[in-house]
Formats: structure tokens, sequence, C-alpha cells
């Protein structure tokens, strides 16, 4: 009976197997195809022609990278310097147009040379130094950063307006943005190279298995200097497009995103173990990955938690392939997709763009039907989170929206220009009435400011300004007069004489030049101090006394220390030991609660503090106005104040 019965269901095993394959085979085209639904049922503001193209932008830097990298995970490989690779890139097309001055065009071969240059030394390493490619490309991945910082002295450098326009939009009637179209320029390069000619073939056959692939005459080694040349080649043109995002080369720009990459790849259906991957799969992956950070920056999800979402949305992606390998679901490997695999496929996609666009348009007429809100939305953008003072920017602004009825979205940058640029263009397109701004960088900023301004959206910067676009208001202490007070706190302690040492903060940041800026210019005045060192600690405390403890090995009898901000200084007294406040004075910047209960206790001298609570409540006050088209002073100024221990007990921040 058991067996009649089974026979009698053919049809129905048919039809569910046949399901589940086609799930199995096409996992990340569904996934999008529910995040894009779910997204646009969640969020009124997401199913919009400029949110949509925020989208794409937002993916194009992670898809040009992957799309390199997909050549290297067919392979069986790995490269981790993709995002080093990028920055660097970058920045030797900066610097070569604007400080060699060399013609554009030599400016950009000479990049894009750069960028398959790091892909060869990866390959040698690997082909014939035999070094692991984690361990080859993780060596890239420092030494290409530290070439950036030195070839930019750690400075972000103007890019040439002619290559800028790449991160423009077309006008006329294809208003589409440029990085869009790079990114299926080199989509379709990648989709070529693997399906139509000898090398991509070969990447198939090296990673379903090296030794086979040699054994059947294949110059592996060749190959995978190739391989690894195309990753460089397709970082530097990254590198360049998200430079011309942000109109400016910065040396810190893309970190992590080899991670991004690796995970679009992986996220698209190819397998880490190598043999399987498609460009398709990829460009899939990072539009998955480009809707969920959207999505949630206009659900207003805490950034935080965006990086728990992010992270899971990768392990699950890993074992999906895993199961999807142990259920026999069809390899996506050289010569697999045949003619009716790819009508099948071309297939596959239609019915997916039609049930999408089917029920997005349904879930767009319910929030068309339920559209409005009474309270005045504003986003407000840090430049991170992972630090007390901005904390207390963010601190400050909540409970002044909460006490003005204000609908607040914070946002947290995480020391990323180029991430900062998609948070504004996701509150642009969120159609929220005003913006407040703490920019990783000045310049870098600039260009998603101006788009607000197109919009008519006001935008107030807080504790930086924006260059090159219209603010609303500044609400600011001022860095540089702040390190004039700091150079004049400590020196007066020391007597006029000593030997102090600088800890900077993060290479490339506004806050570090203008604050080691008024340091400087405040020293002049006191010729016996000298100083001995400086440093860069990354604004970090555990940096901070890694930094200070290898300073004390060199110069042990150090009378001062001058740290840019109080984590820096939080870890140099760590470093210092009972030295500090006794024989060795430090002297840290931002006024921090920590900061605070160090100048009250005598570790820490003084701190140049600069409200930040306060700075986060003007702003938002500010911002509140501006909406209502109400006058906003242009420069707003909240005093510093050099805190010490004799006043420390009367200091709010």
């Amino acid at each position: 009976m058991a067996t009649d019965t089974l026979k009698s269901k053919p049809g129905a095993q048919g039809a569910t197997g046949g399901l589940r394959r086609l799930l199995l085979d096409n996992g990340a085209l569904t996934a999008l195809i529910v995040l894009v639904i779910a997204m646009s049922a969640l969020s009124g503001d997401f199913l919009t022609a400029d949110n949509l193209l925020n989208v794409g932008v937002q993916a194009a830097v992670t898809a040009i990278l992957a799309f390199g990298v997909t050549f290297v995970i067919v392979s069986a490989g790995i490269d981790l310097s993709v995002g080093s690779v990028a920055a660097l890139s970058a920045t030797v097309l900066a610097w070569s147009a604007t400080e060699a001055g060399m013609p554009v065009v030599l400016a950009v071969l000479l990049s894009v040379l750069t960028g398959i240059a790091c892909g060869l030394v990866n390959g040698f390493l690997i082909s014939y130094g035999k070094l692991p490619p984690f361990i080859a490309t993780l060596a890239m991945l420092s030494v290409g950063r530290g070439l950036s910082l030195v070839i930019s002295q750690g400075s972000p450098i103007a890019f040439p307006d002619s290559v800028s326009h790449l991160g423009d939009t077309l006008g006329g009637w294809l208003p589409v943005p440029v990085p869009v179209l790079v990114m299926i320029v080199m989509g379709l390069i990648t989709a070529f190279v693997l399906g139509r000619t000898y090398i991509g073939r070969s990447m198939y056959a090296i990673g379903g298995n090296e030794e086979a692939a040699r054994l059947s005459g294949l110059r592996v080694k060749r190959q995978k200097l190739a391989i690894y040349a195309f990753s460089g080649l397709f970082a530097a043109a990254a590198g360049i497009v998200l430079a011309s995002r942000l109109s400016s080369a910065q040396p810190q720009a893309a970190q992590g995103y080899e991670l991004d990459a690796i995970a679009a790849v992986v996220i698209g259906g190819a397998s880490l173990a190598g043999g399987t991957g498609k460009a398709s799969g990829t460009l899939i992956g990072a539009l998955i990955l480009a809707v969920l950070r959207n999505g949630l920056n206009l659900l207003s999800v805490s950034a935080f938690w965006q990086q728990v979402v992010i992270g899971v949305v990768i392990a699950l992606a890993v074992l999906f392939d895993t199961l999807r390998r142990k259920a026999g679901a069809t390899p996506v490997a050289a010569g697999a997709s045949g003619g009716g695999n790819r009508g099948r496929q071309a297939l596959t996609y239609v019915i997916a763009a039609v049930v999408a666009v089917a029920v997005v348009g349904a879930t767009s007429l319910l929030h068309n039907g339920s559209s409005g809100g009474k309270d005045q939305k504003i986003g407000l953008s840090l430049s991170t989170l992972n630090n007390p003072f901005f904390v207390q920017i963010r601190n400050g602004a909540e409970e002044e929206a909460k006490k003005l009825g204000v609908d607040l979205t914070v946002t947290d940058a995480q020391n990323d220009a180029s991430q900062q640029a998609n948070q504004l263009q996701n509150f642009v397109s969120g159609g929220l009435s005003a913006v407040v701004v703490n920019p990783v960088d000045s310049d870098a900023a600039g260009p998603s400011v101006r788009a607000a301004n197109k919009d008519g959206i006001p935008v107030i910067a807080v504790d930086r300004g924006v260059n090159k676009a219209q603010m609303s208001a500044l609400v600011a202490s001022d860095n540089v007069e702040g390190g004039q007070l700091g150079a004049k706190a400590l020196a007066e302690k020391l007597g006029g004489k000593g030997t102090i040492v600088i800890l900077q903060g993060q290479a490339g940041t506004s806050a570090s030049r203008e604050r080691g800026a008024g340091f400087a210019a405040g020293l002049k005045a006191y010729p016996g101090i000298k100083v001995v060192a400086k440093q860069p600690a990354d604004f970090d405390r555990t940096k901070g006394l890694d930094v200070m403890t290898n300073l004390l090995q060199a110069h042990p009898d150090v009378d001062g220390v001058f740290a840019e901000n109080d984590e820096m200084a939080l870890g140099a007294i760590k470093a210092l030991g009972t030295k500090a406040g006794k024989s060795v004075q430090v002297v840290g910047f931002d006024g921090t609660p920590d900061g605070l209960k160090a100048v009250e206790a005598g570790t820490l001298y003084a701190s140049v503090a600069q409200q930040p609570r306060e700075l986060g409540r003007i702003a938002v006050q500010n911002a509140l106005r501006a909406a209502e088209d109400k006058k906003v002073e242009q420069t707003v100024k909240v005093p510093v104040k050099v805190v010490t221990k004799e006043n420390v007990a009367g200091f709010e921040g």
C-alpha cells in the first residue's frame, strides 16, 4: 500500500521537487525579491524613483569590487586587499593629477596600473611564493593602506573635476547615475570573461580541482597571476568611482569593503570552496546588501542593529550555500549554462520581476492611501558612535528632539565618508524635513549636501563644517582655538619648558587636522617646550595605550602629553601609571564624562571641553527652525573651555 501511495503522486512530487530546485538555484534572487517587497510594505519612502536610484548608486562600489573578487573566489582563492587597493588607486590618481600636475588621462592610466600591479604582486606571492591567499592579500591590505596614507600625508586630496563627473547623474532623457552605468558595464565584462573566454573556463577548472587542472595542461601559476590582476583592476575602477562620488580621494576610504565584496559574492551563490559563481549572482548579492542598508536607514533602525542584521544575512547565505550543495542544486560552472539553461534562467528572472512589480505596486498603493504624519522628521548622521564625544552629541540631540516632539533618525557613518554619503542620500530620498550632519570629512560630504540643497532640504552641520555646499547653519566649537588653549594650558603647567609627545587622531579627519594645527600655533609662544614625538592613535583609547607605551620606550623622561581627544588621553594615562598627574602632565580634548572624571581624580591635568550635549541640542533646535522656514543664525558657536581640577565641579557637558 505504501508503495502504491508513493507511485500515485509522481506529479505532486515532481512539482514540489521542481519548486524546491528553483528556490535552491535562485535563492539570492528570491531573497532580493522578498527584501524589496518587505521594505516597500514597511516604508512608504522606499519605492520611489530617487530612492531606487540611491540603492543602485550605493551598490555600485561594492558590486564593482565584488565582480573582481568573483574571479578570485571562483578559482578557490580569496582577496582581502581590494578595499585598500581601491583607496590607493584613487589616491594615486588624485595626487598625480593635482600635486604632480600630470594630465588627467595619464593619471587615470597610472591609477589603473596601480591596481593591476597590486593584483600581480598578490598573484606572484600566491603562485610562486607559495603563500596562502589569505596571508598574501592580508599583507597587501596593510601595504596598500599604508602607501595611500604616505602619498596623501593622511589628508584627503581633491579629485580632478573631469573625473568627478563619474559620480554625477546623466542629464537629458537618461537620468541615470554614472556609477550605476559603470557597475552594469563591469558586470557585463565579468559575465563575458567567466562565460566566454579561455581564462574564465580556467578559473572554474582551477577552483574545481587545481591539481586536475594542472595535469590537464593548464598553466595554473600564470592563470592565477591574471586572476589576481583582474581583481586589482576592478578594485582600481571601484576606487575611482568611490572617490568621484566624494569629490576627493580619502586615504581611509573603503575600509572593510573587502568583507562586503566577499559577502556579495557568497550571497550571490558562489562557493568559498571554488568552482561556482556568476556575475548576475554577485550583482544580486551587492543589491541585497544595499537594499538592507537603505531600508534599515529609512526604518530608523539603530546603526548597531544594522550590523547585526547584515551579519546574520551573511551567515545565512553561507549556510544556504552548504545546504544547496548537499541537496545537489545545479552548480554554476564553466559550460554549465547551455542554451536551454540560459532560457530557463532568463524566464526565471522575467517571472521574478513581474511578481515583484505586482506585489510592490500593491504595497505602494496602500502607502499612498495611508500617508501623513504630524511630526517633523529630522535625520542626524554622525561620523561615529564609537566615541563618547559623539555619543554625547546624539544624547543631547535625542533629548531635544523628544522635548520638541520631533521624529529623529540617527545613523552612524563609522568614520567612513562613503557610508555617510549613502546615509545622507537616504535622508534626502526619505522625505525628511531637515538633516543634521557631523561630517566624516568636510569635502567628502559636499556632494550629498548639495543634493539635499537641490531638493530644498535644509542641512545643519554640527561640530564640523561642509565645504562647497550651502548650510543653513553651522553649530560648532572652534577646534583650532581649542588646540591653542590646550597648548597654553600644558605649557603653563610645565613652566614653559620641557619635552612633550602628541597623540594624533585619525589621519584625514578635519578634527585631527584642526586640533593639531591649533596646538602647533599655540606652542609657538613657548620656545622652551620641545615636541619629541607625534604618533596617530586614531582617537581610540586602546591605541592610545599602545602608542604611549611604545613612545615611553624611546622617551622615558617625557614631561607632558597632548592627546587630540580624551579617549587617547585616558589610554596614555594608563600607560603612564603613577607618573600621570605627577611627573607627567596630560591634556585631553572633548570634555567627555570619563575625561572629566580623570580631571577630578588628578590623573588628567585638563580637558579642552566642547560641551557636546549642547552641540546636539542646538543642532536639533536649528534644524527644526530651518524646517519651519524660520530665521536661523548661519554660525552658532558653542564656547570651548579648559576644564581643570579647580573648575570641573561646576562644569556641565
